[in-house]
């Protein structure tokens, strides 16, 4: 008698947990564990599996039929795209809004902000595809608003996403074209800024406005929503600050 009891009360347990599948923009991968975790100490019955990726990737993906429940993207465009779609549940909402800076291993003279770019020692220049990750073609704007891109394509080491961008700095390229979030990680600490980095002067691209979504084919509506709401909370927004965000 006690096994069967046992038993249905394993079942239950089972039937009432939930699981969303979140697709993240790469500059959030940074922050999503502790994201993650401080969602399951609310919500220790809802699993979260994490898909990153760039934005483009994964709004092409949703598109297709891809079984996301919630899209967090690294800008407006994309999440607002899915709803004018009729493929999200609403209209897209602002969690955070990230920032650009440039990043090296090897100590340079960061006094001279972005124009670093044109420098004769820096030959090789990490960015994101601007064709589908919001901070590559932010990248590209800051560039053109200073008036160097023409002079510092010819550089550029395209990667897929912005987490990938990161990678290419630390091992192939002089400089990258980051999102200042990653520097808040653990790997990233030990750099230090106007010796290994600095932000880009934010007035020389768009504000990254980064937005989400939840996706109207979730088959767990409620799961989702709950991750959509903490997303919004106070305890999600300390955390977002504590990885440079605004």
């Amino acid at each position: 008698m006690m096994k069967k009891v046992l038993l249905i009360t394993l079942l239950a347990l089972f039937a009432s947990a939930s699981q969303i599948k979140v697709a993240v923009a790469a500059n959030v991968s940074f922050a999503i564990d502790d994201i993650v975790s401080a969602f399951h100490s609310k919500y220790p019955d809802v699993k979260v599996a994490v898909i990153l990726g760039s934005s483009g990737k994964l709004n092409a993906q949703i598109k297709r039929g891809a079984p996301f429940d919630v899209f967090l993207a690294a800008n407006i465009r994309y999440p607002q795209d899915l709803f004018n779609n009729g493929l999200a549940t609403s209209r897209a909402k602002v969690y955070a809004q990230g920032g650009l800076a440039i990043f090296s291993v090897k100590k340079r003279d960061f006094s001279k902000g972005i124009y670093i770019a044109k420098e004769s020692s820096i030959s090789r220049i990490a960015i994101a595809n601007p064709d589908t990750a919001p901070y590559g073609k932010a990248t590209v704007e800051a560039l053109k608003n200073a008036k160097i891109y023409a002079k510092v394509k010819y550089k550029f080491a395209y990667a897929q996403s912005i987490s990938q961008t990161v990678q290419y700095a630390m091992t192939a390229a002089d400089i990258g074209f980051i999102a200042k979030s990653s520097l808040f990680s653990s790997k990233m600490k030990r750099f230090k800024k106007g010796i290994n980095w600095v932000v880009v002067d934010k007035n020389l691209y768009t504000p990254i406005k980064q937005a989400m979504v939840i996706i109207k084919a979730t088959k767990s509506p409620k799961a989702s929503k709950e991750f959509y709401d903490f997303i919004l909370s106070k305890d999600a927004k300390k955390i977002f600050k504590k990885y440079g965000y605004l």
